[in-house]
Protein backbone atom coordinates (compact mmCIF):
# COMPACT_ATOMS: atom_id res chain seq x y z
CA UNK A 1 0.00 0.00 0.00
CA UNK A 2 0.78 3.67 -0.56
CA UNK A 3 -1.52 5.29 1.40
CA UNK A 4 -3.47 4.13 4.43
CA UNK A 5 -6.35 5.72 6.29
CA UNK A 6 -7.29 4.52 9.43
CA UNK A 7 -10.09 5.16 12.61
CA UNK A 8 -9.04 3.14 15.62
CA UNK A 9 -11.37 2.53 18.35
CA UNK A 10 -12.89 6.29 17.57
CA UNK A 11 -16.24 4.63 17.33
CA UNK A 12 -18.07 2.27 19.67
CA UNK A 13 -20.14 0.72 16.82
CA UNK A 14 -16.98 0.20 14.19
CA UNK A 15 -13.36 -0.23 16.34
CA UNK A 16 -11.59 -0.33 12.80
CA UNK A 17 -12.43 1.57 9.78
CA UNK A 18 -9.65 1.50 7.34
CA UNK A 19 -9.58 3.17 3.51
CA UNK A 20 -6.25 2.19 1.28
CA UNK A 21 -4.80 2.89 -2.03
CA UNK A 22 -2.39 0.60 -3.43
CA UNK A 23 0.49 1.84 -5.77
CA UNK A 24 2.44 -0.35 -8.26
CA UNK A 25 4.39 -0.43 -11.29
CA UNK A 26 1.58 -2.02 -13.59
CA UNK A 27 3.54 -4.46 -14.82
CA UNK A 28 4.24 -5.81 -11.87
CA UNK A 29 1.95 -8.85 -11.68
CA UNK A 30 -0.24 -9.57 -9.18
CA UNK A 31 -3.76 -10.96 -8.33
CA UNK A 32 -7.05 -9.32 -6.62
CA UNK A 33 -7.94 -9.96 -3.43
CA UNK A 34 -9.36 -13.23 -2.04
CA UNK A 35 -9.14 -16.20 0.10
CA UNK A 36 -5.73 -17.81 -0.56
CA UNK A 37 -5.91 -21.56 -2.26
CA UNK A 38 -2.99 -22.47 -0.51
CA UNK A 39 -4.17 -20.73 2.88
CA UNK A 40 -8.03 -20.12 2.70
CA UNK A 41 -8.21 -18.38 6.05
CA UNK A 42 -5.97 -15.83 4.52
CA UNK A 43 -8.06 -12.61 2.49
CA UNK A 44 -5.80 -10.40 0.88
CA UNK A 45 -4.15 -9.42 -2.39
CA UNK A 46 -1.24 -11.61 -3.49
CA UNK A 47 2.20 -10.40 -5.70
CA UNK A 48 2.96 -12.60 -8.41
CA UNK A 49 6.24 -11.87 -8.38
CA UNK A 50 7.42 -12.56 -5.00
CA UNK A 51 4.28 -14.50 -3.37
CA UNK A 52 3.76 -11.90 -0.80
CA UNK A 53 0.96 -9.21 -0.05
CA UNK A 54 0.57 -5.54 0.95
CA UNK A 55 -2.50 -6.09 2.86
CA UNK A 56 -4.62 -8.82 4.28
CA UNK A 57 -6.87 -10.28 7.28
CA UNK A 58 -7.59 -13.68 8.45
CA UNK A 59 -10.91 -15.36 9.64
CA UNK A 60 -9.56 -14.93 13.08
CA UNK A 61 -9.17 -11.45 12.67
CA UNK A 62 -5.66 -10.89 12.48
CA UNK A 63 -4.68 -7.89 10.25
CA UNK A 64 -1.38 -6.73 8.45
CA UNK A 65 -0.65 -3.81 5.54
CA UNK A 66 2.33 -2.39 3.96
CA UNK A 67 3.43 0.72 2.91
CA UNK A 68 7.19 1.05 1.35
CA UNK A 69 9.50 4.19 2.94
CA UNK A 70 10.65 6.61 -0.50
CA UNK A 71 14.31 7.02 -0.04
CA UNK A 72 15.82 6.09 -3.61
CA UNK A 73 19.01 6.72 -2.14
CA UNK A 74 19.34 4.05 0.57
CA UNK A 75 17.68 1.09 -1.99
CA UNK A 76 19.19 -2.92 -1.88
CA UNK A 77 19.07 -4.03 -5.06
CA UNK A 78 19.21 -7.70 -3.70
CA UNK A 79 16.73 -6.77 -0.31
CA UNK A 80 14.38 -9.26 0.74
CA UNK A 81 10.62 -8.48 -0.43
CA UNK A 82 8.70 -6.46 1.77
CA UNK A 83 5.53 -8.16 1.34
CA UNK A 84 6.29 -11.51 2.94
CA UNK A 85 6.66 -9.37 6.03
CA UNK A 86 2.75 -9.21 5.89
CA UNK A 87 2.60 -12.55 5.28
CA UNK A 88 4.85 -13.85 8.07
CA UNK A 89 2.37 -12.47 9.81
CA UNK A 90 -0.79 -13.42 8.65
CA UNK A 91 0.60 -17.21 8.34
CA UNK A 92 1.77 -17.38 11.91
CA UNK A 93 0.66 -17.07 15.74
CA UNK A 94 2.68 -14.20 17.85
CA UNK A 95 0.62 -11.58 19.06
CA UNK A 96 1.87 -8.32 17.30
CA UNK A 97 3.93 -6.58 19.22
CA UNK A 98 5.50 -9.52 19.19
CA UNK A 99 6.16 -10.30 15.65
CA UNK A 100 7.12 -6.23 15.62
CA UNK A 101 9.93 -6.98 18.37
CA UNK A 102 11.34 -10.08 16.89
CA UNK A 103 11.38 -8.09 13.31
CA UNK A 104 13.78 -5.40 14.50
CA UNK A 105 16.89 -7.41 14.24
CA UNK A 106 16.33 -8.71 10.05
CA UNK A 107 14.52 -5.43 9.44
CA UNK A 108 17.86 -3.86 8.71
CA UNK A 109 17.99 -6.30 5.42
CA UNK A 110 14.57 -4.84 4.19
CA UNK A 111 14.54 -1.31 1.93
CA UNK A 112 12.15 1.02 3.99
CA UNK A 113 9.03 -0.02 5.26
CA UNK A 114 5.98 0.70 7.63
CA UNK A 115 4.09 -2.38 9.21
CA UNK A 116 0.81 -2.00 10.60
CA UNK A 117 -0.45 -5.30 12.49
CA UNK A 118 -3.35 -5.97 14.39
CA UNK A 119 -5.76 -8.75 16.64
CA UNK A 120 -7.50 -8.67 19.52
CA UNK A 121 -4.57 -7.71 21.20
CA UNK A 122 -4.49 -4.16 19.79
CA UNK A 123 -3.05 -2.22 16.50
CA UNK A 124 0.75 -1.89 16.32
CA UNK A 125 3.55 0.09 13.86
CA UNK A 126 6.39 -0.16 13.30
CA UNK A 127 9.04 0.64 10.92
CA UNK A 128 12.71 0.16 9.79
CA UNK A 129 13.23 4.03 9.17
CA UNK A 130 13.41 6.12 12.20
CA UNK A 131 14.23 5.66 15.87
CA UNK A 132 10.63 5.00 17.13
CA UNK A 133 10.69 1.48 17.66
CA UNK A 134 7.35 -0.63 18.00
CA UNK A 135 4.19 1.14 18.85
CA UNK A 136 0.85 0.42 20.04
CA UNK A 137 -1.46 2.92 18.36
CA UNK A 138 -3.80 4.67 20.42
CA UNK A 139 -7.26 5.45 19.49
CA UNK A 140 -7.72 8.38 16.82
CA UNK A 141 -7.68 9.00 13.44
CA UNK A 142 -3.95 7.83 12.04
CA UNK A 143 -2.53 8.11 8.12
CA UNK A 144 0.48 6.46 6.51
CA UNK A 145 2.50 6.82 3.55
CA UNK A 146 5.80 6.07 1.79
CA UNK A 147 7.00 7.89 5.03
CA UNK A 148 6.19 7.56 8.90
CA UNK A 149 3.16 7.24 10.55
CA UNK A 150 0.97 10.14 10.70
CA UNK A 151 3.83 12.42 8.89
CA UNK A 152 1.79 15.18 7.41
CA UNK A 153 2.42 14.32 3.90
CA UNK A 154 -0.95 16.71 1.56
CA UNK A 155 -2.27 13.73 0.82
CA UNK A 156 -2.40 12.27 4.05
CA UNK A 157 -3.82 15.50 5.55
CA UNK A 158 -6.31 15.52 2.80
CA UNK A 159 -7.82 12.35 2.76
CA UNK A 160 -7.62 12.31 6.51
CA UNK A 161 -9.84 15.31 6.37
CA UNK A 162 -12.29 13.51 4.22
CA UNK A 163 -11.71 10.34 6.32
CA UNK A 164 -13.02 12.20 9.16
CA UNK A 165 -16.06 13.86 7.85
CA UNK A 166 -17.19 10.64 6.76
CA UNK A 167 -16.88 9.38 10.00
CA UNK A 168 -18.63 11.94 11.60
CA UNK A 169 -21.56 11.79 9.42
CA UNK A 170 -24.80 10.44 10.22
CA UNK A 171 -25.48 6.82 10.52
CA UNK A 172 -23.39 4.44 9.39
CA UNK A 173 -20.10 4.82 7.58
CA UNK A 174 -20.49 3.75 3.73
CA UNK A 175 -18.12 2.23 1.99
CA UNK A 176 -18.69 4.23 -1.33
CA UNK A 177 -18.29 7.54 0.72
CA UNK A 178 -14.74 6.11 1.37
CA UNK A 179 -14.01 4.82 -1.68
CA UNK A 180 -14.92 8.11 -3.44
CA UNK A 181 -12.00 10.11 -1.20
CA UNK A 182 -9.79 7.24 -2.52
CA UNK A 183 -9.91 8.53 -6.04
CA UNK A 184 -9.06 11.79 -5.90
CA UNK A 185 -6.87 12.90 -8.46
CA UNK A 186 -5.37 16.36 -7.51
CA UNK A 187 -1.99 17.21 -7.28
CA UNK A 188 -0.43 19.11 -4.08
CA UNK A 189 0.70 22.45 -4.73
CA UNK A 190 4.55 22.77 -5.43
CA UNK A 191 5.87 24.31 -1.91
CA UNK A 192 4.01 21.42 -0.05
CA UNK A 193 5.36 18.98 -1.75
CA UNK A 194 8.17 16.65 0.36
CA UNK A 195 11.46 15.94 -1.01
CA UNK A 196 12.24 12.78 -1.16
CA UNK A 197 15.02 12.12 -4.14
CA UNK A 198 12.86 11.68 -6.84
CA UNK A 199 12.54 14.80 -8.71
CA UNK A 200 9.59 17.52 -8.90
CA UNK A 201 7.51 15.87 -11.97
CA UNK A 202 7.74 12.68 -9.53
CA UNK A 203 7.05 14.68 -6.29
CA UNK A 204 3.73 16.07 -8.52
CA UNK A 205 2.99 12.63 -9.41
CA UNK A 206 2.85 11.11 -6.48
CA UNK A 207 1.44 13.42 -3.96
CA UNK A 208 -2.17 13.15 -5.11
CA UNK A 209 -4.42 10.53 -3.21
CA UNK A 210 -5.09 8.50 -6.42
CA UNK A 211 -2.30 8.48 -8.94
CA UNK A 212 -2.11 7.45 -12.41
CA UNK A 213 0.79 7.48 -14.57
CA UNK A 214 2.06 5.63 -17.97
CA UNK A 215 3.87 3.22 -16.20
CA UNK A 216 3.11 3.33 -12.11
CA UNK A 217 -0.19 4.24 -10.71
CA UNK A 218 -3.12 3.27 -7.99
CA UNK A 219 -3.83 -0.56 -8.60
CA UNK A 220 -6.46 -0.83 -6.18
CA UNK A 221 -8.13 0.83 -3.61
CA UNK A 222 -9.29 -1.25 -0.38
CA UNK A 223 -11.80 -0.43 2.42
CA UNK A 224 -11.74 -2.62 5.30
CA UNK A 225 -14.57 -2.27 8.37
CA UNK A 226 -15.19 -4.11 11.29
CA UNK A 227 -18.08 -3.87 13.76
CA UNK A 228 -17.79 -4.14 17.41
CA UNK A 229 -19.56 -7.97 16.88
CA UNK A 230 -16.13 -8.46 14.67
CA UNK A 231 -17.80 -8.94 11.34
CA UNK A 232 -15.72 -7.45 8.88
CA UNK A 233 -16.68 -6.20 5.28
CA UNK A 234 -13.34 -6.45 2.93
CA UNK A 235 -14.25 -4.13 -0.23
CA UNK A 236 -11.45 -4.23 -2.87
CA UNK A 237 -11.33 -2.30 -6.24
CA UNK A 238 -8.52 -2.86 -8.88
CA UNK A 239 -7.45 -0.69 -11.75
CA UNK A 240 -5.44 -0.68 -14.73
CA UNK A 241 -4.19 2.62 -15.63
CA UNK A 242 -7.67 4.01 -15.74
CA UNK A 243 -10.18 5.80 -13.98
CA UNK A 244 -12.79 3.04 -13.38
CA UNK A 245 -12.36 0.13 -11.96
CA UNK A 246 -12.11 -2.88 -13.91
CA UNK A 247 -13.03 -5.52 -10.58
CA UNK A 248 -15.02 -5.40 -7.37
CA UNK A 249 -14.56 -7.80 -4.87
CA UNK A 250 -16.88 -7.75 -1.97
CA UNK A 251 -16.53 -10.17 1.15
CA UNK A 252 -18.24 -10.40 4.63
CA UNK A 253 -17.08 -12.93 7.66
CA UNK A 254 -17.72 -12.66 11.22
CA UNK A 255 -14.05 -13.20 13.07
CA UNK A 256 -13.90 -16.58 14.38
CA UNK A 257 -16.86 -17.65 12.32
CA UNK A 258 -17.13 -19.79 8.84
CA UNK A 259 -19.95 -17.36 6.83
CA UNK A 260 -18.00 -15.42 4.28
CA UNK A 261 -20.15 -13.70 1.16
CA UNK A 262 -18.28 -12.35 -1.99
Amino acid sequence: MCLIILSWRTRADFPLILAANRDEFYDRPSLPADFWPDRPDILGGRDLKEGGTWLGITKKGRLAALTNYRDPLSVKANAPSRGWLVKGFLTGDDRPGDYLEGLQKEAPRYNGFSLILGDDSGLYYFSNRGDGGVRQLSPGIHGLSNHLLDTPWPKVKKAGENFRRVLEGKGRPQSEDLFELLTDSSCSEDCDLPDTGIGLEWERILSSVFIASPVYGTRSSTVLMIDRFGRVLFEDRQFNGNAGPWMTARFTFRTGGSHVET
